[in-house]
């Protein structure tokens, strides 16, 4: 049970009768210089003081509605400021989201493909072929995060829907209603409905990865209830990834120092954007051999993942 004085306190901040379009939250500039509170590489990243969910949110469990609503508007209280986190891979961090919700949109699909599959689908299929249908999926939330989520006057909701994950409730009842097997396609309009009410410059994908396929099938109140448990879900498994890659991104700058030349350091930037990418795709800065050389270095000193365990057509990632 949540504890009544921390209900209280965190309401100033969500607002359970009429929540706010966006949590407040602190200046950028106190957000990138965090105080080192232990010694070692992830106290001096800032790390535990920001991108991990607070326990209290992580630990709880709801015993009404209202909880599952102050617990969801909390959670994405601490998203909204992990998404400003300047040592966080921003880009990286949303492609590899999207990974998360292409697996699942293709479950829902009835095709169930693994984060692997869809990789290959995507990379390893040659300019001009169709990727499939699973591949299609990947490309289309890669394509999403990747545009800006910005905010319009005219969104065709009711006023009333100020709670952000309420707005991205009504969007998805809408699209489904109008489209049931267009399961995609409603999770990434919900996405951007909810990042627009947040104040996010890009969609964070959510909905999907904390979704299953019967809670698509509700309505009104019920895929309401649905929708703040699933952000509550997909809200703290994201800021664990957060956590992840910006440790993940700390090592790969760091084995790039040892590195000379500027197209080293443009493959390493190329890198911290991507979820994988083939050697092959840093033939625009270095030649095909230097560039599977470096991708080999980079595993060997711990700042990058070889993600195939093949010994052809390899991708790599943080």
């Amino acid at each position: 049970m949540i504890n009544a004085g921390t209900k209280r306190r965190l309401t100033l901040v969500w607002g359970m009768d009429n929540p706010p379009l966006a949590p407040q939250t602190a200046p950028k500039t106190k957000t990138a210089t965090m105080t080192k509170t232990a010694p070692g590489l992830v106290a001096d990243l800032g790390v535990n003081s920001l991108t991990l969910m607070p326990a209290w949110v992580r630990a709880a469990r709801a015993q009404s509605a209202e909880d599952m609503v102050f617990l969801s508007g909390a959670a994405l209280s601490h998203l909204h400021l992990v998404t400003g986190f300047d040592r966080l891979p921003q880009a990286l961090w949303r492609e590899r989201l999207a990974l998360g919700a292409a697996v699942a949109c293709a479950g829902f699909a009835g095709r169930h493909a693994s984060e692997a599959a869809l990789r290959d689908a995507v990379h390893l299929t040659r300019p001009g072929d169709h990727p499939g249908p699973e591949g299609e999926i990947f490309g289309q939330w890669n394509q999403a995060v990747r545009r800006q989520a910005v905010r319009r006057k005219g969104t065709g909701i009711t006023p009333a829907l100020v709670n952000p994950v309420a707005r991205a409730a009504c969007v998805l009842e809408a699209m489904l209603a109008e489209a049931p097997r267009g399961e995609t396609a409603a999770l990434i309009a919900a996405d951007v409905a909810l990042a627009r009410a947040m104040g996010w410059d890009h969609l964070v994908p959510l909905m999907a990865v904390g979704l299953g396929l019967r809670d698509l099938r509700k309505t009104g109140e019920d895929l309401r209830l649905a929708c703040h448990r699933a952000v509550l879900t997909a809200a703290v498994a994201a800021a664990v990834l957060a956590q992840d890659l910006v440790l993940r991104g700390a090592r790969l700058q760091a084995a790039a120092r040892g590195l000379r030349g500027k197209r080293a350091a443009g493959a390493v930037a190329l890198f911290m954007t991507r979820d994988a990418l083939p050697a092959t795709a840093l033939t625009g800065l270095m030649s095909d051999r230097a560039a599977r050389r470096l991708c080999d270095r980079l595993v060997a000193v711990g700042g990058l993942r070889e993600l195939t365990g093949r010994g052809s057509f390899r991708l790599y990632g943080v």
